[in-house]
């Protein structure tokens, strides 16, 4: 029977990028809007970022050839594109960016309304929203023009249903947002909404940090990923780059 799943799953975080540091800024100050002067989709990484970054691609490098990713898939926001190039670029992917596979399914979650808003931005703006996130949850709250943590989980269903379709015995590396690796989790873990909202309430998805299944034949009936780890920064820890977590610009909305 043909092997569904790859050998091996990498979902790795983009590195820090200016729209983390601008946010973090915008709350220290309690300020109600984030100063970001691109589009979400062309916020750049930070220098720390580019750091962490080339950290996690020597982290690769130091694996055996025959044990690297051999399929990238990245989302096509510039942060996670420069991540997989910069892994590339320090010898951390056999893959050339030519050969990347840009997948908009696996872009950030879309915010609508609230994008840029601090909490304290969308409780002044956007009131009503507020309450209705507090009413319905994350998973489900879905702010107008924006998605819901469920919207985006449908459209990686159908990227999970391409990994399998055409990467089974491969080693894929995917590269994201912290939603999006929470996202995956629901799904390769079979999770409740209670399931995954308690493992992000336990702690934000690192920068640069490395989620990574494992697949075993005798997980179901035709074998499945079993989770390896999950949130991993000691490649980062390792090469003396800082570690970061701060959530995407639109924290309250996330």
């Amino acid at each position: 029977m043909q092997q569904r799943w790859p050998d091996r799953l990498w979902i790795v975080r983009h590195g820090e990028s200016a729209g983390n540091v601008a946010r973090d800024a915008a709350q220290t100050a309690g300020l109600p809007r984030i100063d970001i002067a691109e589009r979400d989709v062309d916020v750049p990484l930070s220098p720390l970022g580019e750091r962490q970054s080339d950290a996690l691609g020597r982290w690769f490098a130091a694996m055996p050839e025959e044990e690297r990713p051999d399929v990238v898939l990245t989302s096509p926001y510039r942060r996670a594109m420069s991540t997989a190039e910069r892994l590339h670029r320090t010898g951390g992917l056999p893959v050339a960016p030519a050969d990347f596979v840009i997948d908009e399914r696996l872009r950030e979650k879309e915010f609508g309304v609230l994008d840029r808003l601090t909490r304290h931005g969308i409780e002044a703006e956007f009131p009503d929203q507020a309450e209705f996130r507090r009413l319905l949850g994350k998973f489900y709250h879905r702010p107008p023009g924006g998605e819901s943590w469920c919207d985006v989980i449908l459209r990686l269903r159908s990227a999970l249903d391409t990994v399998s379709l055409h990467h089974g015995g491969r080693r894929v590396l995917i590269v994201g947002h912290q939603v999006v690796v929470l996202c995956l989790r629901y799904l390769l873990e079979n999770l409740t909404e209670d399931g995954i909202l308690a493992i992000d309430a336990a702690g934000d998805v690192a920068n640069c940090s490395v989620t990574e299944y494992r697949f075993d034949p005798g997980a179901g009936a035709r074998g499945g990923l079993l989770l390896h780890r999950y949130n991993v920064v000691a490649p980062l820890e390792e090469a003396g780059a800082a570690v970061t977590a701060e959530p995407d610009a639109a924290i309250a909305a996330r």
